[in-house]
């Protein structure tokens, strides 16, 4: 099936500090034929938009749209607050989309429209597999690190930890025989 929308440029923008990446797509939707309803078309095409500027994105991670008239700057964004992608339903981007197109006096459909895209990475796991530094694994970062000790006993592992944390408390020169296990 052919899309109902013409991407005419598209930008990318890394926020590094947030984990997520930015897209910005400039897009002309592509006018119904004689014998569509032009509705019925126009929300085909806003989902097929909304699918497309999705397709990258996990479920659990948290997206924020903005739909922006580009010949009217002047008239209010379409703007979807931040919410994870699996919350996307048909029912808040059209109560979205109603509440702002009727305020705005000139907002068209066949105008080209620019959609931005902000999806935020949310961190996933627990335990030692989320503890990573630099993509170092943990038993690697407890040998370099001398602020992590890994217990690698199965019983008796808080015996263990003590006898290892008390002679690093005390200050013992031969704190790195217990460290690693010797």
């Amino acid at each position: 099936m052919a899309r109902r929308f013409e991407i005419v440029d598209a930008n990318t923008r890394q926020y590094r500090r947030y984990n997520a990446v930015g897209r910005q797509f400039t897009v002309l939707l592509i006018p119904p034929s004689h014998n569509t309803n032009p509705v019925a078309h126009f929300l085909a095409s806003v989902n097929d938009l909304i699918e497309h500027a999705l397709r990258d994105v996990d479920d659990c991670d948290m997206v924020g749209m903005t739909f922006q008239n580009q010949v009217n700057q002047t008239d209010k964004p379409i703007v979807i607050s931040f919410r994870r992608k699996d919350q996307f339903s048909a029912d808040v981007k059209w109560s979205v989309f109603e509440q702002v197109s009727q305020s705005n006096s000139r907002f068209n459909a066949l105008d080209t429209l620019v959609v931005t895209v902000h999806p935020v990475k949310i961190p996933i796991g627990f335990g030692k597999h989320a503890i990573k530094c630099r993509g170092r694994p943990l038993s690697v970062m407890a040998h370099l690190k001398r602020s992590i000790v890994e217990v690698k006993t199965e019983q008796k592992c808080l015996a263990h930890i003590l006898v290892t944390a008390i002679p690093k408390g005390d200050k013992d020169p031969n704190y790195d025989d217990f460290r690693k296990d010797r």
